[in-house]
Order: C-alpha cells, then structure tokens, then sequence
C-alpha cells in the first residue's frame, strides 16, 4: 500500500519535476534585512548623510555596525571580537567604533576596511572626535592596570597615524582637590569654535582646559547650600551643604556659556568669563540652588537626567535645550523635553538679571510625545549640513533610541512623529517600531512598477551613498513583502531576488488613525491581491480593515471623518477616513466587524473576494463588489461529528469533547470539483485539526454580478495536525490554479481546468482532488522531524516541487506527484531556530527566515551554496566638501579670545616631530595644482596658494605669512604682537570716537535749553502784548 502510495498517482500522468537533479538544490544567500540584535547607539553624519547604528552583543551575533545611505545603500562592519558596540562617531571619511570591552577601531568609509585599532587600558567613559581634526580625545573612567592609566585621565589618539599622541593630559581635578579618591571623566566637549578649549567634566565638577596655554583656564563645581532643594529635596540632607554629582557637560553654541547636568537632575549655567552660576533650575523650576522655607516639601523630585543636548537652530544665537528624563516624578519616566529658548542676549551689554531671565523663561516649553512602555536609551539629532556644534546645530529631526531597542523618529523643533517609509532605510522599519509578523504576495512587475505611492512628505532624511547595480529583471514576478507592526501600521515594499529593483518605495497604511484609537490595533493576519491592489488586514480584536488602491478625493485638506458605527457586527464604509497628506495610493475602503474572536486567517483573492476565519471556528467570504456577505459559517457545522467525508480515519475520538477548531490558511483557486463537469471559483480552507474545507463560489441566479457561496465538502489530514499551505495545482501542465483575472475570464468561455489540492501539515504531505476524494498521494517526512513551513516552487517556470523547511535545521525537496525526496540543505547557523515556523517560502524558490528578533534572511534555493555577499555599495563621496569649522566672532577677538587652528592643535598635540597628516598632504597637492594652473594661465598666485608651511619639523603647518626661518612660537609671538598692536589701534580709534559723541551730545544738550528759553519768552511776550 504504502509503495502505491509513494509512486506516481493514478491519474496524474505527467512527471512535474523531471530533470531536477539533487545538485541544483542548494541554498544562496543573497540579503539580510533589519537589525540582528538590540540598539545600542547611533550616530549620523550630515556632511555624506550617513546613519550609523551599533547593536549590542547576543546569542544572534557579535556586536556590528550598520551603515545607511539612500534607499537600499547599507553595509555592515562586524567587530572582530565578542563585543557590544558601546559608542559611534564620524569623522571625516572614517567611523570611529568603541566596543564594550574599551577597544577602539577605526574604520574606513571609502574602502569599509578596519583600519586600526587600539585597546585601552582603562575603562572609556567619553569620547569626543571633530570633523576638522585628526584626533580623538579618550577620557578615563577606572584603572584596570594602574601602572598605565590611572582614572581621570585623557589620552589623545591620531587617527590619521593610528597611535597615542605623546600629549596626555593628567587628572586636572584631582590636582585642585587632592584628597579626592576617585575622580572619574564623565564628560568631554570641544569648544564649538575654539578647538584650542576642552570641556572636561569629572565626577565632582568640571574644568575647561586651554591647549595654548597648557593648563586649566577655570573650573566649576555646583554646591547646594543649606536649605536649597536642588532637584531631589531630601529632608534628611537639606540643612547641610552638598555638591550633586556631574553627570553632563557641554558647551553653549557661542561658546559663551557652559552648562552642566547633575545626577539630582539640577541643570546648572555657567558663566565663561568669571566661572559664576547664571541660573539652577530643573526642567519645570528655576532657583532650586536658593535657600527657601519648606523647600523639601514644596518641590518635587525628579528622574535622572539621560541625556541632553544644546540645539541651535539656523542662527547659532538662537538655541534650545533637548532633555531627557529631568521631569517630575508624577510624570511618566521617558519624558523628552524641549526648552526653546529663543535668541541669546548680547553678553556685553545685558545685565546679570537679564541673562538669567533668558535661562529661567523660555520662549516655548513642551514634552514631545513619546509611547508610554519603553523609556528612553539615548537620541541623536539629525542636523541639516553642519557636522560642528556636538552634532547639534540646525537639526531636522530626532532619532530616538528606546530601552527595548525601538527607533522613534521625531520632527524637531516640533516633536512630531515622522513617517520613515522612503525617508530612512527599509531594514530599520523592521525595529520602528518591531515588526512582529511578516507576509508576501506576488504582483508582476509592470504592476508594482505603477504602485508608487503619492504623497506629500519631506525629503528623505538619509541621502547618501549610491547602490552598486544588479542585474535587471531576473524575474518578471516580485516578491512584495509586508511586515506588520504593532503600531498598527503596515509597509510594503519589495524584498528583490537580489536584481535591479525597478520600485524601491515603501507604501505604509496605517490602521490606527482609520479606528480612530491608537490601542488592540495590533495585527494577526495580513493579505494583499497583487492583481487587484488590495490588502485587507485583520486584527486581534477581530475587526477587518480592507484597503483599495485609487486617488484621495480629501488630498490637501483636512478630511470629515464621520464617526464609525457603534460596535456592533457587519460592514462600514471608511472611505472618508482617508489620510489627508496622501494623494494616490492605498486607501481605507470597507471596514468588517465580527465578535468571533481574533482573526487567525485571511485571505485576499485576485478576484474580489475576501475570507476570513476567525479564532471561534467561522469561516466569513465577503464579495467585495458589493461589498457583501456571501459566506457566513462556523467551520465546525459543515460535518457531523463522528462522520467522516474522507475514507481516512479521524484521530479525534468522539467520546471526548471536540477540541477548539479554526481556520489556519485559506486559499483561492479555480479547478474542477469531483464529480463536477465544470470549473468554478473555489475557497480552501484548513483548520488547525487537519480538516480541509471546499466551498465554491457560483454566479446567484437572482442577482446580476452577484455570487452566492456553498459548502463543497471536507477531508482531513492523516495526522489531525494543523494545515500549513494549500496550493491548487493544474495537474495536466503543472501551473498554478490560483484564481486569478486571467482563469475567471476562461470560466466564460468553459474551460475547465483539472486540478489538485497540494496540502502540507507538520507531519506530512497530501495530493487529493477536492472535495472528499481519496489522496492521490501522500508522505510523512522522515525521521519524525516536524516541518515548519512548505510550498511548491517553481524550477525554470517548467518544473516544479514541494519545498519543506524542518525544525532541524534543513531544507528539503520532494518531487511532484510522486513526493519523493530529491535533496536536502542545511540552513546554517545564521537562522533562528525557534521562529522557524514563521518561515516563508515563495514559488519562485525564495525563503525568508528569521535570523533574529528583527532580521530577515533571505535565500535562494536554486544556488551553489554562496553565503551572503559583501555590499558593494558606495559609502563615501570624496566630491563632498568638509565645511570650514566655525571661529569665534568679531567681539570674542576684540575682548582678548585668542583661537586655536586646527594646524595649531595639530602641532600642540603631535608635537614638532610629527609626520605630515594625508589631510595636509591632500591640501598640499591642492595648492600646489592650484598654483600651477595659475602660473600657467600667467596670473598672480595669492598668498593663500603660495607656501603653506608644509616642510618638517617646528616649521610645518605655518600660516602663509610666516617665513621659513621663523618657527612656530616666533611665529605666534610675532603674531600676538601684530594683534595688540591693531588693538591698541582699534583703542584709539575707539576712544576718538567716544570723544565725538560726547561733543555730540553737549552740543545737542545745549540746542534743547535754547529752544526751551526760547519758548518760554515767547509766551510771555504773547502774554504781555509784545
């Protein structure tokens, strides 16, 4: 028996897989999409536009690096140990990676080469790199072997020489309090336009170091004196005097100010010039540094500050402070907070008062929406074009990375959630938030080419890069993918078949604004008609929301939305719900309710029709041309227990009660029934039991253009276990008999197509004629392995086979009819086994595993065994140009600021002996290529282009006007001289004009009491008579 069974089934004559040899079945690699582990950090470049997001260490990996560019541009850097990605920073054509272990590498943007890397031997607690420099600043947190560091120390590293700089600078703090044990950095900054100042903050206070100068130029520490609240009132402590840890330190845009951040959650500004407080204040009160009666109970207490930064806007004047954490307790705890704070006063002319008015007051106050589960990890602002300022001038939105490992993306200075469909990369929609549940359809290639999306949006924030080429059209059919998540929104887009895409949009609906509610909007089922652009989308709560390609009559304004009906059961019109902004592309339709319970199943057909089962049992077709309920059923009433419409034997026993029965796929085709002379549009539904259901859909006699919906018959899997795939099959050529368009319109003409039901279970595989018919074949899979997944896949569009992916670890094929295995693949170790069961596999031979929480494998079956290639996508654009760092203004260089170049720093930090940089040997070539086309064309050269300095030693990296005798201090002692001179000058004129103006005055002071006398007389003399 078993043999009959095995072989070629009567009936089915023709060999579907003939010429397939084991050989051709094997596994290729060929793109991965989303984030294999948790977020960690980001960081963003905005002079390539570039985003970097580093994740954390996990059983799915070692710590990498993601590097997004435009559309599809991405390359991964994986770190060469076992190791989290702690922190990221760009710089010029390199990214700088800290991993969790203290390590520091060095990569190159325009090679993606590891370049260097050097290991610490303390715990790295700041980093702090600038676009313009070479170096990047290392601050020590704790000694691991204290004969090389000892904590609080900055060493310097030259990221163009790969090494230490012999400049390091000791623990400053330490110094000024001795009897401080341990003294942490906690914080660095640069100057935002003096390179020559560093910003160090250590655990009990902070410093600003001078390069020039060689030592700490002033030093803050913030102290509560007794009766001052602070920003954690604590009436055991409140009496004493107490100084808040350092947590935060940075600068104000102009430089003018600094402010530092305190684990009481104080914010804290300082004056530059003299080093007093301006202003102590939390988030919500200001003053908390001022003694006040009852203070301990009058204030409250707030969360940790996480993280914050010091924005300005096009203006560097005009600033704002974006917090983190810092609100109150009675406030949710992941709070972010922006204090607009308008344009800065004039510091020469405005009073004390004035200035700490400006810090106490801002112009707006506002918390920016954030979902209420996950607190805040840390964000990162994306700015327009300048990489200066701490990566916070003129930023365009926020990237905001949760504790969970969820992207949020806000709109700045507004804090509006932004859209990132066709705006950031695909593979980071798949943690924006998580998706939770993947499906695909398959559309053709002259379809999808037309479903762009029209909407009205902003442009994309990541704009870098450029995508290497593919070859064009290896398959006329795409493979659109749409990946639930559980904001309720859906995106769908193309995963390619590792081709030239010739769409690469993502279209996004989004369920919640159709509800009107934000909560159990989360998703259970999806399914799109590639033929027809519709996709309906069925939720846990049980409702189905269906939507339908067309133009947007509400485009431009804001749309009435009537209220949707009460919660009662049926079909609603939604159409009036559609999104303002969107102008063409997929709209709400038509809204179904059903308290059965949570949809487990849908399925929309290329035909018009939807079905829909449901946790309860029933079965629902909705004939969307109407739209109508044709088919309402509980799948459990179409067969009396104990009575079989298969020869099969049933393992429920009927003595016991019937277990929970529902709907687990459902299908569509268009094939002939047995016993029926004629083929008909046909839904299969199987259940979790191993029922298999038919039920045909006929033209109603009653009503023109209508159908009506009954029940066919039902047979059951051998082993009761639940149904995987259902997949109709024209046994005569082998081709799908899946309905679509071009099938119905044959059924005008009497077509008839015969056809099989190829059914796939965790246990085995079955070939019958629907609707009861005995099986034609049937196989168990081997070695009692479950099967996770299965499909038939097309070879070449001529052969075809059943494809099983199995909880070992394999994947397996079995020719057609016979079901007989021709090869086996093993997987590899770079797929989760534990979500193998939500496994997809393709007809045109593509599987989709799940590598991690929120990464997608994606492999071809018909390969040579290639692992996944290396991108060949161009990070790096040497055409763009670095902007010019900015300087300090005209009054800082009048009052006595002197700055401090980065060819300065370079020979402060380096040292003479230091070799030339590329970055100057790069300007070296410029100015000399410079110089000969001038000569050439017999114009003058300018100074600028003429000798640069750029010999060895103390001489190289002068200015243009330092001769080549004159070394680097002559030179700047010379310079400092020029300088008071022209301010002795600028004095002078000054004090001429100062002069002026009060000859000016007196003689306008002496017309006013003329023109007074001369008044008054006059009106005596009227008086008078005179």
């Amino acid at each position: 028996m078993a043999r009959l069974l095995r072989g070629r089934p009567a009936g089915m004559q023709a060999d579907l897989s003939s010429g397939i040899l084991p050989e051709f079945f094997a596994l290729d690699e060929f793109a991965r999409y989303g984030i294999n582990s948790q977020i960690s950090t980001v960081a963003y470049d905005p002079v390539q536009s570039l985003l970097a997001v580093g994740v954390t260490e996990s059983g799915y990996g070692h710590g990498q690096v993601y590097v997004f560019g435009q559309k599809r541009v991405a390359a991964t850097f994986s770190l060469p140990r076992k190791a989290s990605v702690k922190r990221l920073q760009f710089t010029a054509d390199r990214l700088l990676v800290m991993d969790s272990k203290d390590q520091l590498l060095l990569y190159s943007l325009e090679t993606r080469r590891l370049l260097a890397t050097h290991a610490f031997p303390s715990t790295v607690a700041a980093v702090v790199t600038d676009a313009s420099l070479d170096w990047a600043l290392i601050g020590l947190q704790s000694g691991k072997w204290f004969d090389q560091a000892q904590p609080g120390e900055v060493m310097i590293y030259d990221l163009d020489r790969h090494g230490l700089a012999p400049l390091k600078l000791p623990n400053f703090w330490r110094e000024r309090a001795p009897k401080s044990r341990l003294v942490p950095v906690v914080a660095l900054a640069l100057h935002p336009r003096d390179v020559g100042k560093l910003l160090i903050g250590y655990r009990e206070g902070a410093v600003v170091y001078s390069f020039k100068q060689n030592k700490v130029v002033l030093d803050f520490r913030y102290e509560l004196p007794p009766g001052a609240p602070g920003g954690r009132p604590d009436p055991r402590s409140i009496q004493s005097s107490r100084y808040p840890a350092l947590t935060h330190a940075l600068w104000h845009p102009t430089g003018m100010f600094v402010l530092t951040a305190h684990e009481d959650s104080s914010i804290v500004v300082w004056d530059l010039r003299d080093g007093r407080v301006v202003l102590a204040r939390t988030v919500q009160e200001n003053h908390v540094n001022r003694p006040s009666a009852g203070a301990a109970s009058a204030l409250r207490a707030h969360t940790p500050i996480v993280q914050l930064a010091w924005c300005s806007k096009d203006k560097a004047d005009d600033t704002g402070l974006l917090i983190a954490g810092g609100a109150s307790v009675e406030l949710p705890s992941n709070t972010l907070t922006y204090l607009d704070l308008g344009m800065s006063p004039n510091y020469a002319t405005s009073s004390w008062q004035l200035l700490a008015d400006h810090f106490a007051h801002p112009k707006r106050q506002h918390m920016l929406p954030m979902p209420p589960d996950a607190p805040i990890h840390s964000f990162c602002l994306l700015p327009r074009s300048s990489p200066y300022y701490a990566g916070s001038h003129d930023p365009v939105a926020i990237l905001v990375v949760l504790t969970s490992g969820e992207l949020l993306t806000l709109s700045f200075p507004e804090g509006q959630p932004i859209p990132i469909a066709n705006r950031l990369h695909i593979s980071l929609s798949f943690v924006h938030p998580f998706a939770h549940r993947v499906d695909f359809a398959t559309v053709e290639r002259a379809t999808w080419l037309g479903m762009k999306e029209a909407r009205q949006r902003g442009p994309a924030l990541i704009r870098g890069g450029a995508e290497a080429s593919h070859p064009r059209k290896r398959f006329e059919r795409r493979t659109i993918l749409h990946t639930s998540h559980r904001d309720g929104s859906v995106r769908i887009w193309d995963a390619g078949h590792g081709d030239e895409i010739g769409n690469e949009d993502t279209i996004q609906v989004e369920v919640a604004p159709v509800l009107g509610r934000f909560e159990d909007v989360e998703s259970s089922a999806v399914s799109m008609a590639g033929a027809t652009g519709e996709l309906a989308v069925g939720l846990t709560t049980g409702e189905v929301v269906v939507f339908r390609w067309g133009r947007n009559r509400h485009c431009g304004r804001k749309a009435w939305r009537a209220p949707l009906p009460p919660e009662a059961d049926g079909l609603a019109d939604i159409a009036d719900r559609a999104d303002p902004s969107l102008e063409e592309g997929l709209l709400p339709h038509t809204l179904y309710r059903c308290r059965q319970g949570a949809v487990t199943a849908i399925k929309m057909s290329d035909v018009g029709f939807l079905a829909v089962g449901y946790a309860s049992g029933q079965i629902v077709i909705l004939d969307m041309r109407g739209p109508a309920v044709i088919f309402d059923v509980n799948v459990k009433r179409q067969a009396k227990p104990g009575k079989r419409s298969s020869v099969l034997r049933h393992p429920v026993d009927n003595a016991n009660p019937t277990p929970a029965e529902w709907a687990t796929v459902l299908e569509f085709g268009i094939l002939s029934l047995e016993g029926d002379d004629y083929s008909s549009i046909l839904c299969f539904a199987g259940t979790n039991l191993g029922r298999v259901t038919s039920i045909k859909l006929l033209p109603d006699a009653t009503t023109s253009g209508r159908y009506t919906a009954q029940d066919a018959g039902c047979t059951w899997m051998d082993d009761g276990g639940l149904v995987m795939t259902l997949t109709p099959l024209n046994i005569d050529t082998g081709a799908s008999a899946h309905a679509t368009p071009a099938a119905a319109s044959g059924l005008r003409e009497g077509r008839k197509v015969n056809g099989v039901l190829v059914v796939a279970s965790p246990s085995g595989a079955r070939i019958f004629r629907p609707a009861a018919a005995k099986a034609t074949a049937h196989k168990t899979w081997d070695n009692n392995v479950r099967c996770q997944a299965a499909a038939v896949v097309d070879f070449e569009e001529q052969r075809h086979v059943l494809v099983a992916v199995f909880g070992d670890g394999s994947a397996r094929a079995y020719s057609l009819p016979a079901l007989k295995g021709l090869a086996v693949a093993r997987l590899g170790d770079g797929v989760e086994m534990a979500r193998l069961s939500d496994a997809l596999v393709t007809a045109s031979g593509d599987l989709f595993l799940w590598a991690g929480p929120s990464e997608l494998a994606v492999f071809h079956v018909w390969g040579s065994g290639q692992a996944l290639p290396k991108s060949k996508d161009q990070l790096f654009n040497p055409d763009l140009v670095l902007p010019a760092r900015p300087v300090i203004s005209n009054l800082q260089w009048i009052s006595g600021s002197q700055a401090v170049s980065a060819a300065d720093l370079d020979l402060l930090v380096g040292g003479p002996d230091r070799p030339m940089s590329r970055r100057m040997m790069e300007q070296e070539r410029a100015d000399e290529h410079q110089r000969r086309i001038l000569e050439l064309e017999g114009r003058s050269v300018p100074v600028s282009t003429r000798s640069t300095g750029t010999g060895t030693g103390a001489n190289r990296g002068l200015p243009a006007d330092a001769s080549s005798d004159e070394g680097y201090w002559a030179y700047m002692q010379r310079a400092v001289n020029e300088r008071v001179e022209k301010l002795g000058m600028a004095g002078d004129s000054m004090e001429h004009l100062r002069e002026q103006s009060a000859g000016w005055a007196t003689d306008v002071n002496k017309y006013v009491k003329q023109q007074k006398r001369n008044a008054v007389l006059g009106l005596l003399k009227g008086k008078l008579g005179y």
